[in-house]
């Protein structure tokens, strides 16, 4: 039997970490893993569950010492990082040290829909900031994006049975919403990243994961259908996102990572991308450079955008950003 494959996972209680955590905790045969906690949370549920699993918990600032934080991953395999973008300076911090340490893959924290890598998006560009620094260092990565997430797709129902917050989700109808797009369900990232980090394919490439492909207009028409509920559909102009756009603009000069400031923007330039510009497509990702999940791992099966409605609608699975 091969070595287990050694992975530190930073942002391991999150959406994301979650997935992760779960998927390569699935076959303990094959992965030995750590998470990477501050001290303050450390003693949190969420980590003292993982470390009844056979997970490493250790605790490290990664904006402290930096010898610290390069021993915590010494010895390790695989680097994930599943961090915010509020966390820039950490992850920067984690990259350097995984270089210090050796480490032979960092999957650094990408994660969602296909995007140019400038010019677009602010947090796309923040994003090719961290790989500009990974490869500086021709520290060995794998890039992973992974769609939309049909956890952000669906609009809250009028008979108040699904709500969702609208900050977080893409409940309007954006321009016509005819434009395609390739959505994934975010429970099942973990699955297609174990594959990818034990692939040495992947080593030094961008992937590209998804579920299914989608316009908006008929996302919405699904839902009707499994619902049974008339849903009202919200135009979202062109001209209506580039003024928000510019306001969020305008509030990150004054802010810089403002939470706020930075989920206003951030929204409105992830709604551009995918309504307007139409970028997130497996064409679009091919022609970026991307490798195409489905093509290296066909015996993956995705979990339908159907079946996401029906286990939401009934109540087997709660609605996320309630």
């Amino acid at each position: 039997m091969p070595p287990k494959i050694k992975v530190a996972i930073a942002g391991a209680s999150g959406a994301t970490g979650s997935s992760v955590m779960n998927a390569l905790l699935a076959t303990p045969e094959k992965f030995e893993v750590t998470a990477l906690a501050r001290p303050a949370s450390v003693g949190k549920q969420v980590f003292v569950e993982y470390a009844k699993r056979g997970v490493l918990v250790k605790s490290v600032e990664l904006d402290g010492p930096p010898d610290a934080v390069t021993q915590a991953l010494s010895g390790m395999d695989v680097v994930v990082s599943c961090m915010t973008l509020r966390q820039l300076k950490e992850e920067m911090a984690l990259v350097t040290a995984a270089h210090e340490a050796g480490v032979g893959r960092y999957v650094p924290s990408f994660f969602g829909p296909v995007c140019p890598p400038r010019g677009v998006m602010l947090a796309r560009e923040m994003k090719e900031d961290i790989l500009d620094h990974i490869k500086r260092l021709y520290l060995p990565y794998t890039v992973i994006d992974v769609g939309w997430w049909y956890q952000l797709s669906l609009p809250p129902l009028p008979s108040g049975r699904i709500r969702v917050k609208e900050e977080y989700t893409t409940t309007q109808i954006v321009g016509d919403g005819t434009h395609p797009w390739a959505l994934m369900d975010n429970r099942e990232i973990g699955k297609y990243l174990a594959r990818i980090i034990a692939d040495p394919k992947t080593l030094n490439k961008q992937v590209f994961c998804y579920s299914e492909v989608w316009t908006q207009n008929d996302v919405f028409n699904l839902w009707e259908r499994v619902t049974g509920e008339s849903i009202p559909r919200d135009p979202l102009t062109k001209e209506e996102i580039h003024r928000i756009i510019s306001e969020g603009q305008a509030e990150m000069a004054h802010d810089s990572l403002e939470s706020a400031a930075m989920l206003k923007l951030g929204m409105a330039q992830y709604k551009y991308l995918l309504g307007i510009r139409g970028d997130d497509t497996p064409e679009h990702a091919k022609y970026l450079g991307y490798l195409d999940a489905k093509e290296l791992y066909p015996d993956i099966v995705a979990s339908p955008l159907k079946d996401y409605m029906n286990d939401l609608f009934t109540g087997k699975i709660k609605a996320p950003y309630t």
